[in-house]
């Protein structure tokens, strides 16, 4: 008798927000391709229309489209402009992969829990931007990347897992910045993983793991896997 056919794998609908060259979009879409992440990017949004980000979604067959801050009187109408094009293709999880702009209180207080932004720090040291600099400057021995929950306050949002490097002798900002970014890429499909399969989710202001409090952020391995 033939093997019944296996069940089709449940997926996660992901909507990205980037604001630049989209390289931890184009790491999301690999691993989807490559069986190693049960996602799909059902849209990718953007503040800026040049961004190479929207490029590579319509170089995928995926929705991409960007808005102009300037056209708007406020942050919060251009936020409610954004989202209302980002609530159209009913994500799950909102992903800010290299998304530049500041997210209003009430866009955030209206999706808790469903949106996660990568940034370049071990947060909560260096928030905001010029992180690389400012660990050199700092005389930081380590450094790294974080995965965090979204919140009204920039980059302060409950942290999830992180992924550290070392802080080399003759480091300047960019090889510092390469070396993080190396990092970067499988510490948020690892996070994006641990969330699709309900190992992780947002209660009452706090991460949990498997049902529990997570008590520090969850660190990623060599082997690119949670430690």
């Amino acid at each position: 008798m033939p093997a019944a056919p296996s069940a089709p794998r449940a997926t996660i609908r992901l909507a990205v927000l980037a604001s630049g060259r989209g390289s931890n979009l184009q790491a999301i879409l690999d691993a989807i391709a490559a069986g190693t992440l049960a996602a799909e990017v059902v849209g990718v949004f953007s503040d800026k229309p040049g961004a190479l980000a929207l490029q590579r979604a319509r170089d995928a067959g995926i929705h991409a489209e960007a808005l102009r801050a300037r056209g708007f009187a406020s942050r919060d109408a251009f936020d409610a402009a954004l989202f209302e094009r980002v609530d159209a293709v009913h994500p799950d999880l909102i992903v800010c992969a290299g998304y530049m702009r500041i997210i209003g209180a009430a866009a955030v207080e209206a999706r808790p829990g469903r949106m996660v932004n990568i940034h370049p720090s071990l947060l909560p040291l260096f928030k905001g931007l010029h992180t690389h600099q400012s660990a050199l400057d700092a005389g930081e021995t380590e450094h790294g990347a974080s995965v965090h929950y979204v919140t009204a306050e920039l980059d302060g949002g409950p942290v999830i897992a992180q992924a550290r490097v070392p802080v080399l002798p003759g480091d300047d900002a960019d090889a510092l910045a390469a070396r993080v970014l190396s990092r970067e890429h499988p510490l948020l499909l690892e996070t994006l993983r641990w969330i699709a399969s309900g190992r992780i989710a947002l209660h009452e202001h706090s991460v949990h793991v498997d049902g529990g409090r997570l008590r520090g952020p969850l660190q990623l391995a060599s082997n690119n896997r949670f430690a």
